[in-house]
């Protein structure tokens, strides 16, 4: 299945594609680190720091970059 035909298939029985997307990024946010999450998913440092930030987590503080020393 493709991501066409998937949402076709949720907007059929009433579910929101975009916000179980949202809503499933925000719990990953919870996990783990914005910036990691951001990495993983292919979406921007701001849009999962901003997701981050709603949703009420606690890695605010976590220093991007490489730490692999």
């Amino acid at each position: 299945m493709n991501p066409v035909g998937l949402r076709v298939h949720l907007r059929e029985i009433g579910v929101p594609p975009q916000r179980g997307r949202t809503s499933a990024i925000r719990q990953l946010v919870l996990q783990a680190p914005a910036p990691v999450i951001a990495k993983a998913l292919g979406c921007h440092d701001e849009t999962a720091t901003r997701l981050v930030t709603e949703a009420g987590g606690t890695w605010s503080r976590y220093a991007l970059g490489d730490h692999q020393r």
